[in-house]
């Protein structure tokens, strides 16, 4: 948006944390369970790919690899909680949960950290992404995300993330802002829509 611009090459930080190891650990496993299914299994995945081209950042429709729509439906579905699948799925519409609204309120009075969506699918969950609290001119959050939960589609609209987001990043402190994201999942085939975002402030 500024133009071009240059800054110092940094080598990223393996940080090794609890969350990086288990979703490594993850990954592993759904590797070694490929390997295990018959050739039978992976040539149905090999097939199935077609059904699901995505776009890339160049406009072109590419289709994963066999292996990697097995273990990124998969690695969906341990997401939400949910059992791996060895048989690709018929593709589904995924229901996008529109514009979110959020509430955050001053811990003095009352903690409460409530995400309501415009619209849910019983047949789906919802992965809700959270940043801990920054200066409230910071507006880029990509990096930041972590995820604190999961809301059944049946549920409703209302996610109640208050305690979920406090054991994670602590009481909201007033003044300071935190951003949201909600991603929305078909329980059965592992499909992810596009996620929403939404920031907030802490206020009295």
């Amino acid at each position: 948006r500024s133009g071009a611009y240059l800054r110092t090459k940094v080598t990223p930080v393996n940080a090794q944390t609890t969350y990086q190891q288990a979703v490594r650990s993850r990954l592993a496993g759904f590797s070694s369970a490929w390997r295990a299914l018959t050739q039978a299994q992976r040539d149905a995945w090999n097939t199935a790919v077609a059904s699901f081209a995505r776009t890339n950042i160049f406009g072109d429709l590419v289709n994963p690899t066999g292996k990697n729509l097995y273990n990124g439906l998969n690695q969906n579905i341990s997401n939400i909680g949910g059992t791996a699948i060895t048989t690709p799925p018929t593709p589904v519409a995924v229901v996008e949960t529109g514009a979110l609204s959020l509430t955050m309120a001053d811990p003095t009075t009352l903690a409460n950290v409530e995400i309501v969506l415009t619209t849910v699918d019983a047949a789906q969950d919802y992965i809700v992404f959270a940043t801990s609290q920054v200066s409230p001119g910071i507006g880029f959050f990509k990096n930041r995300y972590r995820q604190i939960m999961v809301h059944s589609g049946s549920l409703g609209v209302t996610i109640d993330a208050t305690s979920r987001y406090i054991a994670k990043f602590g009481n909201p402190v007033l003044a300071q802002k935190a951003s949201f994201k909600v991603v929305p999942i078909v329980t059965l085939t592992g499909q992810a829509g596009v996620g929403s975002t939404v920031d907030g402030i802490t206020t009295v």
